[in-house]
């Protein structure tokens, strides 16, 4: 009686999550992520697993967490993604009820479906990419996943997500929804680059999780993934790699485009564009035009000020640059900053 308790205690403490995931690599970028959504309670701290410059890993159905780290260990020490499965699923007691897929960062790629995961079951793997899912509608939510990614733009974090989506369009997870969860990685693309959690979203317990980890998406790359375009641009730059850096600039100025639109008369915002723009001396015409928007909305604001005179600076026209500084430094008088700045323009 004691072992049946067990066994039951067991099963209900660690059941099988049916789950449908992609771990995908931009090779170009470096751009290593997973995606994925369950009917299961946080998904995102059981399935994904990624490292930058290393690669990334799904474990599904019945997930072994140990794994994702030792599966990148294993990347890291030169093993192939196929490789890696063989070493992870040798010894595996329960191998059949397994599911895992894995890429490396050069864009190899392997999966495995245990015969013991619960229908629909299987996987796809590609050039830098393996879809795998469990429990699902069919074999349609991993061909739609495919297919999606393959025609989506733009940077990995949005092809993820565009995939998700297209699965739960085609069935996903066939009880329903409850979770999902979005992690990217790339060298420095964290927090102020301290770390290289370049998109860690998560959302637990949900009624539309895939929607919102989209609206969350949506939020983060204005937060942080502008900052990340142009600290790793600049970096690119000074390392002689021009048109990468100009990738870095543009895809950070389409979600600033993308926030003017829905926020035309916010000078916070305009301020922050024009100021992106000066700083790199692009687009330097339209910078003027938002930062005298920003200044004609708020034109007591030292810091909208001090972008201006940046700007009318690299414009050449330094009398007005010099007003700019001027009036900022009277707002705020003890700000070193625009001091120095007021002394470059006048070229003391």
């Amino acid at each position: 009686m004691f072992s049946l308790i067990l066994f039951v205690s067991i099963f209900i403490s660690n059941p099988p999550s049916g789950t449908f995931s992609i771990v995908a690599v931009d090779t170009l970028t470096g751009e290593i992520g997973v995606a994925v959504a369950s009917k299961f309670l946080a998904v995102g701290a059981v399935v994904p697993y990624a490292r930058a410059e290393i690669g990334a890993i799904a474990t599904q159905a019945w997930g072994n967490t140990t794994f994702g780290p030792r599966g990148l260990e294993l990347l890291k020490e030169g093993y192939s993604p196929r490789e890696v499965l063989n070493i992870l699923l040798e010894n595996d007691t329960l191998r059949e009820r397994r599911q895992v897929g894995i890429v490396n960062v050069r864009g190899e790629s392997a999966a495995y479906t245990g015969k013991g995961c619960m229908d629909w079951a299987g996987h796809i793997i590609g050039p830098g990419y393996s879809i795998q899912g469990n429990i699902l509608a069919g074999e349609q939510v991993v061909k739609a996943m495919e297919r999606s990614f393959l025609e989506a733009k733009g940077e990995l974090a949005d092809r993820l997500l565009r995939a998700l989506e297209a699965g739960e369009a085609a069935g996903g997870d066939r009880r329903g929804k409850q979770s999902a969860a979005l992690l990217v990685v790339r060298k420095g693309g964290g927090y102020s680059g301290y770390n290289d959690r370049y998109v860690d979203i998560r959302v637990d317990d949900h009624p539309n999780p895939i929607k919102e980890l989209k609206r969350i998406y949506k939020i983060w790359k204005r937060t942080f993934l502008i900052d990340a375009h142009g600290r790793i641009g600049d970096r690119l730059k000074k390392e002689g790699k021009n048109k990468l850096a100009e990738l870095e600039y543009s895809r950070a100025l389409e979600i600033m485009d993308e926030a003017l639109k829905e926020s035309p008369n916010d000078p916070d915002l305009l301020n922050n564009i024009a100021w992106f723009m000066g700083l790199r001396d692009i687009r330097l015409e339209e910078a003027k035009k938002l930062i005298d928007k920003a200044m004609a909305l708020r034109p007591d604001d030292a810091n909208i000020l001090d972008t201006g005179a940046l700007i009318y600076y690299k414009l050449g026209d330094k009398k007005k640059a010099i007003e700019l500084e001027e009036r900022a430094l009277k707002l705020d008088p003890k700000n070193e900053y625009f001091r120095k700045m007021l002394m470059k323009y006048r070229g003391e």
